[in-house]
């Protein structure tokens, strides 16, 4: 392998980001790619070699891309990292600067954005006629699936509305793993209960539809956390009507945020009903029963977020129909391909 090419790691735990960053990545680049799905790997990879330049993203399962940095800071090892992710909080990028990162790109990164980024710090040296000849790149084969590429377009949809959510609260929010999941009624029945925690909750939906895809939004506040949530927001709620004002404008900032995010990404648009107040400080059992003729075989897509040093959490669900199915898959079928 001719000495200039670059070993360069390409870091995340979806798939399809690791698909569609490959594929962005700029024809002239002489590198040789080296692949992690989290950040344990990428360590061993980086201290074999193997990531002289690294593109990493944060949210991961076993260590995140915020306790890599801190690795290759008290390691010492000198990977220069390029953080690509769907994270996009105002202080996200202050934390991995702070690390050590050299830039901060969003999903999905686009071309001309990272070689420019690449281009800027000196990573980018294209070959040239002049030079010696590297042979073309070869591009990894990767297999990605349907429930991967779903989950990867909500990573970066939530990504979106935590921003939002973390301006207007003043915040860090604290990002998961989406999971996505068809479920019978009974099954979902079930995980809303796991997500209840033995609490009462006040639940609120809004429905979506657009091009033959249509489901509903549900996101659920523990009751026991409302108060803290007004604190953060700077409101003090006189009676049930303000705490239900309150909920409904958190949901409608948070929901469409995450709708629009994805309609984006799949090249749709969706029209959303007015968001509903299911029910205030209801057992689970009582919002699965004044709902069961909706809910009953889903596509459905989770996603918990919750407060840096404040005991506050957001259950989040999307429920595609299951008459949606056979279109949504095409739309990620097109992203897939």
């Amino acid at each position: 392998m001719p000495s200039t090419v670059i070993p360069l790691l390409v870091c995340d735990d979806s798939a399809m980001a690791r698909k569609q960053l490959i594929r962005a990545l700029p024809a002239d680049w002489p590198v040789s790619i080296t692949q992690a799905t989290q950040g344990e790997e990428a360590l061993q990879a980086i201290r074999q070699g193997l990531g002289q330049v690294v593109l990493l993203d944060l949210t991961m399962p076993v260590m995140d891309g915020y306790e890599v940095l801190a690795h290759l800071r008290d390691e010492g090892l000198k990977a220069k990292v390029v953080v690509v992710s769907g994270d996009v909080q105002e202080e996200a990028v202050r934390r991995v600067s702070d690390l050590g990162a050299l830039a901060f790109l969003k999903k999905p990164a686009d071309p001309d954005d990272l070689r420019r980024t690449l281009a800027g710090l000196g990573l980018l040296v294209p070959s040239t006629a002049k030079g010696p000849q590297t042979p073309p790149r070869a591009e990894p084969v990767l297999t990605v699936n349907f429930r991967d590429t779903l989950r990867e377009v909500s990573n970066i949809a939530m990504g979106r509305a935590a921003a939002l959510l973390a301006r207007v609260l003043g915040v860090f929010v604290q990002l998961p793993i989406p999971n996505v999941n068809i479920f019978e009624v009974s099954e979902l029945h079930m995980a809303l209960t796991d997500a209840q925690r033995g609490e009462r909750l006040s639940a609120v939906c809004q429905g979506f539809i657009g091009d033959a895809i249509a489901g509903e939004a549900l996101l659920l506040f523990h009751d026991s956390e409302v108060a803290d949530m007004a604190r953060l927001i700077g409101v003090q709620p006189k009676g049930e009507r303000d705490t239900s004002e309150m909920l409904l404008d958190l949901a409608s900032l948070l929901i469409g945020a995450c709708l629009t995010g994805i309609a984006e990404q799949i090249d749709v648009r969706f029209s959303q009903g007015h968001p509903q107040l299911l029910g205030q400080h209801a057992s689970i059992e009582r919002l699965i029963h004044l709902n069961r003729t909706r809910w009953k075989k889903t596509l459905a897509v989770e996603i918990s977020y919750s407060l840096e040093g404040h005991d506050v959490h957001f259950d989040l669900l999307l429920l595609f129909t299951e008459d949606s199915l056979a279109r949504l898959t095409d739309k990620i079928n097109y992203l897939m391909g």
